[in-house]
């Protein structure tokens, strides 16, 4: 739709969404040129009418989204083909990488998911964010009964922009139910082959694809891919099995009737089924549990005074302290459980569950006992958890199964029911039965029932630890389940528990244990899973093992449980794990004895910079990046204080001029940028979006600054980006510029006369430390 209103001469920065009120006789002829290609679908013109963007529109939601259905419709009339409301990104980050609260996002979406109501299915594409994605899904889904399809947008790593794996949003997206799933936007139909293979084998739902016509020109903003380039390139996904086909940027009619003929002449593939394994996720990680994989407890009140105290005291921070000691020390999902009488215990788990998310990117096991509780951390939790747990009962059957179903994530089925806990293996196999039958009957799949067959202490039970082995390896194989096991209870009330931990762990694994509750700050017990790996060969040629082993320090002792002013833990170690309770409590006892430049020069900079290069590399995300510059922020927000406390000069490495330009309306790129150069020391004029180019280089001016940074995303833009670099030379030859955006390349930018070109936020703040120090 956007490509086809430039071409018809729609002006620079004006909003598409207006045409449906304005101009509706244009926009039902683009649907009919695309009806009259061979689409069965077409996407009404309401692509970004949420009511952030639409803010000065001069219209509501309610009437953009009626008014856009209705061209559709009138397009439609006479023929079999759908109207699908577009619904694409807010336009702002969600928390932790932005501000927007996940439950504004959510009334967001319902409002347009409402507005849409005539629309004949519901489409959410463009999405980068996996977090974003699930707060649409959740809003259509309880707002409408229309079929959901949905695509994210791939970067050539197989990421999102965010992050995200294609694993990560396989996984969640089929699990809260939706119709379709697949890819669009990105990149060319080539390059995006590779991530569509990934996609085929990790859901068994339909696969949509929508490339790109190639990448734009920056001076003509002609897409580099042809029509029958573009067909034969369709014919690759087609035997895949894909099955919804379209275009994004660039495609234009032409483009979809030479993929339909070419599509229309080939044999349907029927696309076989994937072997998808048992795993849950973050948006960034994906734990296959296809081999021991270690939970860990120490998220938990029960037994531990201080972890009761910090609930009490609400003490987010010392329970991110143990989240990441535990993943430091080698655990691979964390249990949470923040269950105590005297709290809020739904209040405390939602905070809980937001602040581990925004700290580190291991997924979650969550642990209550009640089903409200549950539901809310299930809300908000970024990905696919577990439930601990559902039982034998039929109250809880009844209240959990339907939460892990509508919210797809796997669940611990407790091996005990209104008899308690059976003292033979056979009955407490046939409670995991009837889990498991239960379960299925609602459509939760198998290999997302996970059965604890429960460890009775061995000083009271001696006979249970054998039946408990005994029904865990019936339930491994005889119902193919993954089983989980919280380890120490089987010591309680014994001398040198460590041991018969240790040994009825390495037992419980033998017998079919994938996933044992145990403190993985305790080394022996992390040490007998790797060393089991090894030795059944599922750690091949012993990688893991020796890389857990080899050159390995940490600036804090990962078993340590001190305060979060420990002296033991390092300012590096705090920024890396996001803690910035920490970074601003050591950052205030370094200045008693170190002058504040150092701190910024020789502690926090070079962390900065480790962060970027691993960014750059491909070894952490921008999750991780903001994360650690929002932990260096509070640092240096002490600094700052200090210095005012001291009557010196604030800490400025200097100015710098951002903006998105002129008729440019997108600036989430920009805001990034923004971040990073603050947390990097330096002050930043943002002028915002859609900035006209005389007033940037007026800004330049007032603050004397040395550089000005432009981003632009749309190639009709790049002319007022050029436009403000021309005057700047004119009136502030001094002043250099550096740009960016998806549409930008360095050969463009020279033949604009940019100083610099920077492909991303780290290229930016590289380019500010060689132009302003």
């Amino acid at each position: 739709m956007g490509t086809m209103l430039q071409k018809s001469g729609m002006p620079a920065g004006e909003i598409p969404e207006k045409y449906n009120i304005e101009h509706p006789e244009q926009i039902t002829a683009i649907h009919k040129a695309f009806l009259a290609a061979g689409s069965d679908i077409v996407y009404a013109n309401t692509f970004g009418a949420n009511r952030l963007k639409m803010k000065k529109s001069g219209y509501s939601v309610q009437e953009l989204i009626s008014a856009g259905i209705a061209c559709g419709k009138a397009a439609t009339a006479g023929t079999d083909a759908m109207v699908a409301l577009d619904i694409g990104p807010i336009g702002q980050l969600l928390e932790p990488l932005g501000t927007l609260k996940f439950e504004e996002a959510y009334d967001i979406f319902r409002e347009e998911i409402e507005a849409g109501k005539d629309a004949d299915l519901i489409v959410i594409e463009t999405m980068t964010d996996l977090y974003e994605t699930k707060a649409a899904v959740l809003a259509a889904k309880e707002h409408s009964d229309k079929p959901v399809f949905v695509t994210m947008t791939f970067e050539e790593n197989g990421r999102t922009f965010t992050g995200c794996t294609v694993s990560a949003m396989a996984l969640t997206l089929e699990g809260l139910g939706v119709d379709a799933l697949g890819v669009n936007c990105s990149l060319g139909p080539k390059e995006l082959l590779p991530v569509v293979e990934e996609i085929c084998r990790w859901t068994t739902l339909p696969v949509i694809v929508k490339p790109n016509a190639g990448l734009p020109d920056p001076v003509t903003g002609a897409f580099s891919v042809l029509p029958d380039d573009f067909a034969e390139a369709m014919a690759a996904f087609a035997k895949l099995g894909v099955s919804v086909f379209g275009g994004c940027c660039g495609t234009t009619p032409e483009h979809l009737a030479a993929a339909y003929q070419k599509l229309d002449s080939m044999p349907v593939v029927d696309r076989p089924m994937p072997e998808i394994p048992p795993a849950i996720c973050s948006p960034s990680v994906t734990i296959p549990i296809t081999e021991p994989r270690i939970i860990g407890e120490r998220i938990n009140p029960t037994g531990k005074k201080r972890f009761q105290a910090a609930l009490k005291a609400n003490d987010i921070d010392y329970i991110l302290e143990q989240a990441v000691q535990q993943t430091d020390a080698g655990a691979d999902i964390l249990d949470v459980n923040v269950g105590l009488p005297e709290i809020d215990e739904k209040d405390m788990m939602i905070r809980t569950v937001k602040a581990l998310q925004s700290i580190g990117d291991t997924p979650l096991q969550l642990d209550s006992t009640i089903p409200e509780v549950l539901e809310a951390a299930l809300r908000v939790y970024n990905g696919k958890p577990i439930v601990n747990s559902v039982n034998g009962e039929e109250a809880s059957l009844q209240a959990i199964l339907p939460l892990v179903k509508k919210y797809g994530a796997a669940v611990v089925g407790l091996t005990l029911d209104e008899n308690g806990i059976p003292k033979k293996a056979d009955d407490r196999f046939a409670i995991a039965k009837r889990i498991l039958e239960r379960a299925m009957a609602i459509g939760i799949p198998k290999q997302d029932v996970y059965i604890d067959c429960l460890v009775l202490t061995v000083s009271a039970e001696q006979d249970g630890a054998v039946e408990t082995l005994k029904a865990m390896r019936r339930v491994h194989e005889e119902l193919g389940l993954r089983t989980v096991l919280g380890v120490s209870n089987i010591s309680f009330g014994l001398p040198n528990r460590e041991a018969v931990n240790r040994t009825f762990l390495t037992l419980a694994m033998e017998n079919g244990l994938f996933l044992p509750i145990m403190n993985p700050n305790i080394a022996s017990m992390t040490e007998a899973v790797r060393a089991y790996k090894v030795l059944k060969g599922i750690d091949r040629s012993c990688m893991q093992y020796i890389s857990s082993y080899t050159g390995q320090t940490s600036a804090k002792p990962a078993a340590a449980t001190a305060g979060a002013a420990d002296s033991s833990m390092t300012l590096a170690y705090a920024m890396e794990h996001g803690l910035k309770k920490e970074c601003g409590s050591i950052t205030a006892k370094l200045l008693e004895t170190t002058e504040p430049m150092e701190i910024i020069n020789n502690m926090l900079i070079p962390v900065l910079d480790e962060t970027g290069t691993k960014f750059e590399q491909g070894k952490v995300f921008l999750p991780q990046l903001i994360l650690t510059a929002d932990a260096a922020q509070a640092a240096f927000s002490v600094i700052k204080e200090t210095m005012q406390q001291r009557d010196q000069a604030p800490v400025s490495k200097g100015k710098i001029v951002l903006a998105t330009v002129k008729g440019d309306i997108h600036d989430i790129g920009k805001n990034i940028v923004k971040v990073l150069l603050e947390n990097y020391g330096y002050t930043v004029i943002d002028l915002g979006k859609d900035v006209p180019c005389q007033a940037v280089v007026d800004a330049a001016i007032e603050h004397q600054v040395k550089l000005v940074g432009l981003s632009a995303l749309m190639t009709t833009t790049l002319g007022s980006m050029e436009e403000t670099i021309r005057l700047l030379h004119e009136q502030y030859p001094s002043c250099q510029t550096v740009v960016g955006g998806a549409v930008l390349t360095p050969d463009y930018a020279k033949q604009i006369h940019a100083t610099f070109y920077a492909k991303d936020a780290k290229d930016t703040v590289d380019v500010a430390k060689q132009v302003v120090g």
